[in-house]
């Protein structure tokens, strides 16, 4: 028994040591356990709102707007939520966006069980559900430095880099058989569930760092304006932003459109197309998993080069290439950018001073996503007018453009890994952080 103690002892303390041993953190791991919980949800009621809707009677373009019901909030409301993350607490935020959209899910649920809903009950739903992302993205963005020793953000945002993925893989698959067994009503009340998983993981954690009074004085648009002041300040961050709020706009987004459209075309139709997106994120899964106990010395250069996998999936569809080529193109997609996202989060927490955190993270969301709505409205015409295989060609060349321009701005080449511990410094006037 005494050996026995001993190995055990042993065992722990590799893996403490070890690229998962940011899971033997108390906070972080149950975090992570509440959070890749509500991602699996989310996947699996995407899939179960879209066959309640048509089952209901609704039309394509009727879930068209629910979807956007969904999207509109994230631009509407994500930089409020980054100013009052910021103000109010990460953690109390996070708590307020899980319970209202658990209760926004549970309603539409014991709704679904009770009756055949109408289009406004879906649509409310979503607002919610949308409203509650935006509060909840800015401030996970800031969350892991205060869950997370700080030798170890590079492994813990390499874990949060795998979880979206996983849950967007198993999600869909679960989704199907829970829909064939039960109904899309089970499915969004076990959406509903994990939110309630994901907020009493929220509540349980315990935070050392002290409340600092003061920031209630401020109004909300100062602390905004010193968050756009901080974001703006360093070159890396703004560069790297501007890059995908035009990738989104001219790759990404014609790609998520036109894609299927030149599946059909060429590659057979909606199994050659579920399995390359099956591919990009069993490639993400793998970035995040090669992210771990990754410290290189330049890692913003390291990071923009992974998105050099991102142009040949598009290249792949214009050539006409065979469908294993477009999946080996989207798996390198997936790799690149869980990899690259990773180092890119750890420099952001490294280098921009704690309490601001969720401000600047509102800023790259909204500026990175705000053009996706465009692209998808856009990506149709233009490809009546180009054709899509040059609309894809175009992206292609754009993403890796962009590569290569922001590996140029010369704060992006000499940036550092900083040690476990680095000194914060910012601007004066930007707000304190809460817990």
């Amino acid at each position: 028994m005494r050996s026995l103690g001993v190995y055990s002892l042993n065992y722990r303390s590799k893996f403490r040591n070890g690229r998962m041993g940011v899971l033997a953190e108390r906070n972080f791991r149950l975090f992570y356990v509440g959070y890749s919980a509500s991602l699996l949800g989310t996947a699996m009621s995407s899939v179960a709102i879209a066959f309640a809707v048509l089952g209901s009677g609704g039309t394509p373009t009727e879930l068209g707007v629910v979807f956007a019901a969904n999207i509109a909030p994230m631009i509407a409301f994500t930089l409020g939520g980054g100013a009052l993350a910021d103000r109010l607490g990460r953690r109390p935020v996070m708590l307020a966006a899980d319970v209202a959209r658990c209760a926004a899910q549970g309603a539409l649920a014991a709704t679904l069980y009770l009756e055949q809903p109408r289009l406004w009950l879906f649509v409310a739903a979503a607002l919610v559900v949308g409203a509650g992302n935006a509060f909840f993205q800015p401030a996970l963005a800031g969350l892991p430095v205060q869950i997370a020793p700080p030798g170890r953000l590079g492994d813990a945002n390499a874990l949060l880099a795998i979880a979206q993925p996983a849950g967007q893989v198993a999600g869909p698959a679960l989704a199907g058989i829970l829909i064939a067994a039960t109904s899309p009503a089970t499915v969004i009340a076990v959406d509903a569930a994990t939110y309630a998983v994901s907020a009493a993981a929220l509540a349980m954690l315990r935070f050392t760092v002290a409340v600092q009074p003061g920031s209630r004085s401020r109004s909300l648009l100062r602390d905004l304006a010193d968050g756009w002041a901080e974001f703006t300040a360093h070159a890396w961050l703004w560069a790297g932003t501007v890059q995908f709020a035009l990738f989104n706009l001219l790759t990404w987004g014609p790609y998520l459109v036109l894609g299927p459209v030149v599946a059909r075309d060429y590659l057979g139709g909606a199994r050659a197309w579920g399995a390359i997106v099956a591919c990009y994120g069993g490639g993400a899964i793998l970035g995040g998993l090669l992210a771990l106990g990754r410290r290189p010395r330049r890692p913003l250069v390291v990071a923009e080069l992974a998105t050099l996998g991102f142009p040949l999936p598009p290249l792949a569809l214009a050539l006409h290439l065979p469908a294993v080529a477009v999946a080996a193109g989207a798996l390198l997609a997936g790799l690149g950018s869980a990899f690259g996202g990773a180092l890119d989060a750890t420099v952001t927490q490294q280098r921009v001073p704690q309490q601001a955190l969720s401000r600047v993270g509102s800023f790259n969301l909204v500026g990175a996503f705000a053009f996706g709505p465009v692209a998808f409205a856009a990506a149709g015409p233009v490809a009546a007018a180009f054709g899509a295989r040059a609309v894809l060609g175009f992206g292609a060349a754009w993403a890796a453009f962009g590569t290569l321009a922001v590996v140029a701005v010369p704060s992006v080449r000499r940036m550092t890994w900083l040690p476990a511990d680095p000194p914060r410094t910012g601007h004066q006037g930007v707000g304190s952080v809460r817990t």
